[in-house]
């Protein structure tokens, strides 16, 4: 059997190109690679952010351990205000996953013709990496602020951490408008 016709580049390149272009993408295209770099980097801020609220839920647990012992005939309720500050730890882990969430679900603009035709992908694509370095940047000192530190002293950063949580949300508005054509 001769090998010569077996890989026709002509043919098979042909349809395989029409069958990419079929399903919209383009290697070479440039908004092909800026939309994995979006990804890319959103999936980085949200690990970063999973850290973070890995680091919180830990320091949770802990300081429940150290501040709420198991009842005794002694002492049959909890100090409510190791309760609270157990509670404001709690939110915040909670918070932080919220965040992280957010940010895996965030649209990047639509790969077909329509959108196409309205906006220019590219030149989207380069301001939405520009809010995502800022994401990162928030996600990564958030992290910084919680990596290995105890209960205690995350408690005494929850006013930081909080604004830092909602330096965060105001990214991922303007990220947002963006896509939606209401840049801030």
């Amino acid at each position: 059997m001769s090998s010569s016709g077996f890989y026709d580049a002509g043919p098979l390149k042909q349809v395989a190109t029409n069958l990419f272009y079929g399903w919209g993408y383009n290697f070479y295209r440039v908004e092909n690679q800026l939309r994995a770099d979006d990804q890319l980097v959103r999936s980085k801020a949200a690990g970063l952010l999973g850290t973070a609220m890995a680091s919180v839920s830990q320091a949770e647990a802990e300081y429940r351990r150290q501040f709420l012992p198991a009842p005794t005939r002694a002492k049959p309720f909890p100090d409510h205000a190791a309760i609270a500050a157990a509670q404001s730890l709690e939110r915040l882990a909670k918070g932080i996953g919220a965040l992280e969430g957010l940010i895996q679900h965030q649209p990047v603009p639509e790969n077909d013709r329509v959108t196409q035709r309205f906006r220019q992908e590219a030149p989207t694509l380069k301001v939405l990496i520009h809010y995502d370095e800022q994401l990162v940047g928030q996600c990564d000192l958030l992290r910084s602020m919680v990596n290995g530190q105890d209960g205690a002293s995350i408690l005494a950063k929850l006013p930081d951490l909080e604004g830092g949580l909602e330096a965060i949300r105001a990214t991922l508005l303007s990220r947002e408008a963006v896509l939606l054509d209401r840049a801030l």
